[in-house]
């Protein structure tokens, strides 16, 4: 049996010495480090075989950081982490609506870097969990004590009787919670199950998600009835769900 090759990582960085501590750190962790400074060695890089993650700064200064996170995701599903020195919350939206997988901000921590390599690696490595997952209910209509959600029409009626819109996000995210009822999600699980789907897929985004969508569902958002927190593991719709298929 042929030895696991090395997981291949991509530094898109135009400074030297960011990338050299990059590179250094990922070797240490056992990770066969690429770089690259702009559109046409990224080309060339990915052309070279496979990669398992790419850390790309959107701050360059010849290239768009956002065009080449384009560029990537129309060469292969490697999953990026954006490196940026910017924390406005529209570049993080601008990069995870393109396709990023995570976003960190300078200064950052080797440490921190290398911990949210590892996890979005290993996600990526992941098949599919064994939660139902939000699409394929386009029929259904789910309904539970805190309201009911018509999937073909993709309207949410609260238990008040009052008609809450939904933005994708929390709409998919509903869907999800209804279609495993009962069931406690982590949050891997949820990013896996919704990836591709129109929100923020980094760890603390599920949180901001799941509290917007209590505030649309539960009587008292600060203390929820339905989609409790299992403390440690995740997430859990514990309200019964009954189903109706057109």
């Amino acid at each position: 049996m042929s030895p696991e090759r090395a997981r291949r990582i991509l530094v898109v960085e135009d400074d030297a010495d960011i990338s050299a501590l990059l590179r250094a750190r990922f070797e240490q962790e056992g990770f066969e480090v690429a770089e690259a400074s702009d559109a046409a060695s990224v080309e060339w890089a990915l052309a070279q075989g496979p990669i398992d993650l790419v850390t790309l700064d959107i701050g360059l200064e010849r290239e768009s950081g956002f065009a080449l996170l384009r560029t990537i995701r129309g060469i292969g599903a490697a999953p990026v982490i954006m490196i940026s020195g910017k924390c406005e919350e529209i570049d993080r939206v601008l990069g995870l609506e393109l396709g990023a997988d995570d976003y960190i901000t300078k200064p950052f921590s080797l440490r921190e870097v290398v911990a949210r390599v590892h996890a979005v690696i290993r996600r990526a490595a992941t098949p599919p969990p064994s939660p139902e997952r939000a699409d394929g209910a386009e029929g259904d209509i789910l309904s539970f004590e805190g309201g009911v959600l018509d999937c073909q029409k993709r309207t949410f009626q609260a238990a008040s009787g009052e008609a809450v819109p939904l933005t994708a996000a929390e709409f998919n995210l509903l869907v999800l919670f209804l279609r495993n009822p009962q069931r406690v999600l982590t949050r891997d699980a949820i990013m896996n199950a919704l990836k591709g789907h129109d929100w923020s897929v980094f760890d603390r985004s599920v949180d901001a998600a799941i509290a917007r969508l209590r505030k649309k569902c539960e009587p008292d958002p600060s203390e929820p009835r339905y989609i409790k927190t299992v403390r440690g593991a995740g997430y859990v719709l514990a309200a019964k769900v009954a189903r109706k298929s057109r």
